[in-house]
């Protein structure tokens, strides 16, 4: 899996790219099959934003956390990616059981 990780207004240290790195275990283990993450960091007055785009086989899901930490904003964020994996995940085993009942009570 690709992670591009990158800040607006921020420089990425290497306690939040460390902090981002830990943070993908839970993600890939709900689906193997993800291409790539891209992770932005911003800073805007006193609100700080992260914002990611997880590209898996057949979509793009997309989130985006705003807290008074950057830290926080990036647990917020991969929760909020993660309940979107799963979600996706279980629409494509939900669509593929389907399929194969179908087939097998009309085919």
């Amino acid at each position: 899996m690709q992670v591009q990780l990158s800040g607006q207004q921020i420089e990425v240290t290497p306690a939040l790219r460390d902090h981002v790195n830990s943070r993908l275990d839970r993600l890939t283990r709900l689906d193997e099959r993800i291409l790539s993450l891209s992770v932005v960091l911003s800073v805007n007055k006193l609100q700080q934003r992260a914002e990611g785009t997880l590209y898996v086989t057949g979509s793009t899901l997309h989130a985006e956390a705003l807290e008074n930490d950057m830290y926080v904003s990036i647990d917020v964020l991969f929760d909020k990616l993660v309940t979107q994996l799963r979600k996706h995940r279980e629409k494509i085993c939900d669509k593929h059981q389907r399929a194969v009942r179908d087939e097998r009570l009309y085919g």
